[in-house]
């Protein structure tokens, strides 16, 4: 696990405290990784299967039949390689792993009712350790009142503590942040419509 079960209970408190400064609910969400990327293991090792046999063509003298069995050995040494998740993670293009992450934190804004305030005032702090990656998704009262950039400096002091390994203070600096933001625009009040909790996947 990410972060121990105290850990858990300090994000669960600041949540809560935050909560005390405006009627904005927040959510966090933290993810070993957004994705498996299973299908990346057997695309890397296709292609390398499908170049390695033109050098041999040229600039050997083997054989149809032993230029088969090696081009059948390099796919399963690849695909064996990349099965494993730290390989295949360091396989994937930055792209991919963004995009995906992107569409994870989006797929939790939802799965966990932040979207479902009913002053549309929930907040979600996500991260994915494996992408690096980090996103407050704020739900449709407050993006129009809070721009990307003022997220930034959230997001910022949040990731600063995740690169030193400070899971737990970089979610409470970035908590305490989105509190003094939500806290201009969205006063408090209101009951509380979601847990004090971060979820971990």
């Amino acid at each position: 696990m990410p972060i121990s079960n105290a850990d858990q209970a300090r994000i669960s408190a600041a949540i809560h405290a935050a909560e005390q400064k405006t009627a904005a609910e927040i959510v966090c969400v933290l993810a070993r990784r957004s994705s498996d990327y299973l299908y990346v293991a057997p695309l890397w090792a296709a292609l390398m299967a499908l170049i390695a046999p033109w050098p041999l063509v040229i600039f050997t003298r083997l054989d149809i039949r032993t230029i088969l069995v090696i081009q059948t050995l390099i796919f399963v040494v690849i695909t064996l390689i990349l099965s494993y998740p730290r390989f295949r993670l360091a396989a994937t293009p930055r792209a991919v792993k963004r995009a995906r992450a992107h569409r994870a934190s989006i797929e939790q804004f939802f799965t966990r009712g932040v979207a479902g305030t009913r002053e549309r005032t929930g907040v979600l702090i996500f991260v994915s350790l494996g992408e690096r990656y980090a996103r407050v998704v704020a739900d449709e009262g407050i993006a129009v009142k809070i721009s990307d950039e003022q997220w930034r400096c959230a997001l910022d002091l949040l990731l600063a503590e995740v690169r030193r390994g400070r899971i737990a203070d970089g979610f409470v600096a970035g908590i305490e942040e989105c509190a003094r933001l939500l806290a201009q625009h969205v006063p408090p009040g209101g009951a509380e419509e979601l847990p004090d909790r971060i979820y971990v996947i």
